[in-house]
């Protein structure tokens, strides 16, 4: 019998509250905070706080901040609301395919490796167009970041309750998939866990159980919409800097930005509030891994030779912006013969090696609009291998160059040939032969030379870069940039590995905690 509409839906939300979960209501349709594409009406106008990024970051930032003081936030992309290939779980995968040079939600950018990768250009950033895999950094990378472990778990709880929710049910491809790393050895089965533990588990996602993406930019309907503007499709250029003489102090007071679609000679400007006391607010860069470095470039902010280059006065002299680049090296695997015209599948499950060392996952990942393939895909945790970003253009809306080094240390090789192994031993397992409904698997490479061949020849990304702007060398532990006042940057430029199985979790959970920080300090709490 087939039960009534209105008797699913309550049935459905009767399982997530037993989860301890809310269920949002559509956010567009609910909206109370004021979203703009009109230049005209941030120009000239000043902010507490000045956010560059409506990413994974930005949006809880932003969200947290308003709450006391007024907020702009300036994405460079437009609104994912109303868009299906954004918003619908069916779509996952099509805005990868279907870039643009200045407009579609994700921007390609192929590295100096020759691997190609995109970024987020939308409002909600990445968590608008990734499978939105949900799971926790590890207690060892939140003590070597030296945060306050009670807050961060306030923090994460705090995004949980808004955009996280549990499986309902596992698809049929990912039922497979967690049977095969269970077959395989990646044990023990931990079922359901938001944490990063070893073994085979199932964890949170962005989507909900009607297949429904709620993006960090949903957070913003925590935020107060009296002091909170968002501006979508502009595109920010530069920071302007004053410079103090008889301080020898350098601020950042404002950003210049154009639209996104038009002249980059036509500019308008944005000023952080000038206050009687001393306190004053911040210009936030939350552009993410490749955005934020080239911000600071741009603004005269880098290495002095290079500015010189592009004829960029120089503001500081700071040769580690752009150093320290990294992206964790993923290997693929097509476990389907052909092409079919399965519907996308994200992930839902992860396999974490006793090591913690590999982390693997699998989706159905379309190649086109009527065709997809069924992946296996895994990835090296902690690379050793590092890169660099530099600038190829002063056009802020165009990609910078960057290089990651992929597999150019031996310990990561090695590390790539064991990944390859163990890739070959799910792809060939039974589960997995028995839902294709085709003979096992081939080996893909044998010896350890042609494993070393195919790692070399077939390395690709899993989305996860990041670095640039690390703590200790470009910013201090509280996120403000070494030599400037009123500058902080908050991403994953940031961050010298890749937090649990994916950085999404604790990009959003950062938002929210240093919002709180920056919220206590200004109220003289410790």
């Amino acid at each position: 019998m087939e039960l009534p509409q209105t008797l699913l839906t309550a049935i459905l939300l009767l399982s997530f509250s037993n989860f301890g979960f809310s269920f949002p209501s559509q956010p567009q349709a609910n909206r109370k905070w004021h979203m703009t594409s009109d230049v005209k009406e941030v120009s000239g106008k000043s902010y507490d706080y000045i956010i560059v990024g409506g990413g994974t970051c930005g949006c809880p930032l932003a969200a947290t901040l308003s709450q006391k003081f007024s907020v702009l936030l300036i994405e460079r992309g437009g609104s994912p609301y109303g868009n299906p290939y954004v918003t619908e779980r069916r779509y996952y995968g099509f805005p990868l395919i279907q870039t643009d040079k200045y407009m579609s939600v994700a921007q390609l950018f192929t590295s100096q490796d020759g691997v190609a990768n995109v970024r987020g250009r939308v409002l909600g950033g990445s968590s608008a167009i990734n499978g939105g895999f949900y799971s926790r950094a590890s207690d060892e990378f939140v003590g070597k970041a030296g945060w306050d472990k009670k807050m961060v778990k306030e923090a994460y709880e705090w995004v949980e309750s808004k955009v996280v929710f549990p499986p309902f049910f596992l698809s049929p491809w990912q039922s497979v998939a967690e049977f095969s790393l269970l077959e395989s050895g990646v044990l023990p089965y931990n079922g359901y866990s938001l944490e990063h533990v070893k073994g085979t588990k199932m964890s949170g996602s962005v989507f909900d159980a009607f297949g429904r993406r709620h993006t960090s930019a949903d957070l913003l309907d925590a935020g107060n919409p009296n002091s909170l503007t968002v501006l979508v499709n502009a595109t920010v250029k530069s920071i302007i800097f004053d410079h103090h003489g008889n301080k020898n102090e350098t601020r950042a007071k404002g950003i210049r930005f154009i639209e996104s679609h038009g002249s980059l000679e036509q500019t308008h400007e944005a000023y952080i509030k000038k206050h009687n006391n001393s306190r004053r607010g911040d210009v936030i860069l939350a552009a993410g891994a490749l955005g934020s470095p080239q911000l600071l470039l741009l603004s005269g902010i880098g290495p002095k030779d290079q500015l010189k280059k592009f004829n960029i006065p120089l503001v500081l002299d700071m040769k580690n912006v752009g150093k320290g680049m990294q992206d964790n090296p993923c290997i693929a695997v097509l476990v389907d013969s052909k092409p079919q015209n399965r519907i996308p599948d994200p992930p839902q499950v992860a396999g974490i090696t006793s090591d913690l060392k590999i982390i693997i996952e699998a989706a159905i990942l379309p190649l086109s609009s009527n065709s997809t393939r069924v992946n296996v895909a895994a990835k090296l945790a902690f690379p050793s291998s590092r890169g660099f970003l530099e600038l190829s253009n002063t056009d802020p809306r165009l990609n910078p160059s960057v290089r990651f080094n992929y597999l150019e240390s031996e310990d990561d090789m090695e590390e790539c040939i064991k990944m390859t192994q163990l890739l070959n031993k799910i792809a060939r397992s039974k589960s997995i032969a028995f839902f294709l409904g085709e003979s096992s698997q081939n080996k893909l490479a044998s010896a350890e030379d042609d494993m070393r061949k195919f790692c070399k020849k077939n390395v690709r990304t899993i989305y996860h870069y990041h670095g640039g702007n690390l703590v200790g060398s470009v910013v201090d532990k509280d996120y403000k940039v070494y030599g400037v006042k009123g500058l902080r940057v908050l991403d994953g430029s940031t961050f010298s590995e890749s937090p649990g199985t994916n950085p999404m979790a604790t990009l959003l959970m950062l938002g929210r905690y240093q919002g709180i920080k920056i919220l206590r300090e200004r109220e003289g709490i410790k």
